[in-house]
């Protein structure tokens, strides 16, 4: 900053304070859909294949979804790089909607028929504060402090 004006200066350092506000915004969200996805249970990947993003509204839940009674282990694989585009591409103060849209993704989080409930969602949202956290800590050693 040496050389600008007092102006310039604070102006260069509001664009970098609201650069870092913004990663550690997207670097927390995608570490929070990792977290889900890292704990969504896997037979044939259906479940984890119908987690997904949204700027717009929450991803809606298709009553009845599931798998082909032929679909075997791992049948479906889960793609994180659409979540991250929605992630990357909300500004901060944004709001960012990720879910499952399998039919019986709810049954799954809490349970249902005797099968207790995985809280996939649940647990990663219970980590928001040592997520950000981390996030901040990466920001902060990304520009050395």
């Amino acid at each position: 900053m040496t050389g600008l004006s007092f102006a310039a200066q604070v102006d260069e350092w509001t664009t970098k304070t609201k650069q870092r506000m913004e990663a550690v915004f997207h670097t927390a969200v995608d570490r929070l859909s990792e977290a889900v996805t890292a704990n969504t249970p896997i037979d044939t990947g259906f479940l984890v294949h119908s987690w997904g993003a949204s700027s717009q509204g929450m991803p809606q839940i298709v009553k009845g979804s599931r798998p082909p009674s032929s679909a075997g282990p791992g049948s479906f694989t889960y793609d994180a790089g659409p979540v991250n585009l929605i992630i990357s591409n909300v500004p901060l103060g944004g709001t960012i909607y990720m879910g499952f849209t399998a039919g019986y993704a709810g049954h799954v989080e809490y349970g249902a028929n005797g099968r207790p409930g995985r809280g996939m969602v649940r647990l990663a949202a219970q980590r928001w504060p040592e997520i950000v956290n981390g996030a901040i800590r990466d920001a902060k050693a990304s520009v050395g402090r």
